[in-house]
């Protein structure tokens, strides 16, 4: 008996953990606002983590952005909001929503996304917290426990980073693209910004290197000044 029931509860584990899995990646759904304005969302999910951005399509102006924690089970979606630019009040809340695939799309409520990639080809899948900055050639190391974080979430070909405080529930700013990773570059390609929405469409490239796990980051910002990050992959 305590066999079985052991048996099933691996089953579940097991389950759980693909139905996961297969939410990982960046999916995408363009919708019209009230004034007939195409409005495209993207959402980056990365082993329990996810940020969903909206902006106009055809320029790239940033209207909002939530994301935070999540878990799924038994065909239902649930999350816990970390951020959300346009309500803090949502901050802390949890919700729930039936979620299924059918004919290759995933189908949240009443929303339907189309998948962009599943977490590949890119080398820097995950949801990472910045831990570190380089200062006078010594890196200075952060608590990544605290309320106030930096997130960057990357899917196979899309990323976000946003900055937030979950203890005052306060939005400092975010932005997100396109990314690519080759032979050590770290290239992005900005689709939104939601401090000046005239980077949308400039690139930057910056060096990247993986050390005992996290990802060292180096290069100019857009502003022009130096800089050296270290992230370190998020696991809660």
């Amino acid at each position: 008996m305590k066999k079985y029931i052991l048996t099933l509860i691996l089953v579940s584990v097991t389950l759980s953990m693909s139905n996961a899995q297969d939410l990982n990646g960046a999916w995408e759904a363009t919708l019209n606002n009230d004034e007939g304005v195409a409005v495209q969302y993207v959402t980056i999910v990365s082993d329990g983590f996810f940020s969903e951005a909206f902006f106009e399509k055809e320029n790239g102006k940033f209207i909002g952005t939530k994301g935070g924690s999540f878990s799924s089970d038994n065909g239902m979606l649930t999350y816990t909001l970390e951020f959300a630019s346009f309500d803090s009040d949502m901050v802390g809340s949890t919700n729930s929503f039936p979620y299924s695939f059918k004919d290759g799309k995933l189908h949240v409520g009443e929303k339907i996304w189309s998948r962009v990639d599943d977490g590949t080809p890119g080398d820097l899948q995950g949801a990472w917290l910045i831990s570190g900055r380089k200062q006078d050639g010594e890196v200075i190391k952060r608590d990544i426990s605290g309320p106030r974080k930096t997130m960057k979430i990357l899917s196979g070909t899309r990323f976000q980073w946003i900055a937030y405080n979950i203890e005052t529930k306060a939005f400092m700013g975010t932005g997100g693209g396109t990314y690519t990773t080759a032979n050590g570059k770290y290239t992005e390609h900005i689709g939104f910004f939601s401090r000046d929405d005239s980077r949308v469409g400039a690139s930057l490239e910056f060096n990247f290197e993986l050390k005992d796990g996290d990802w060292h980051h180096s290069g100019f910002s857009s502003k022009g000044q130096p800089i050296y990050e270290v992230w370190s992959i998020r696991k809660g």
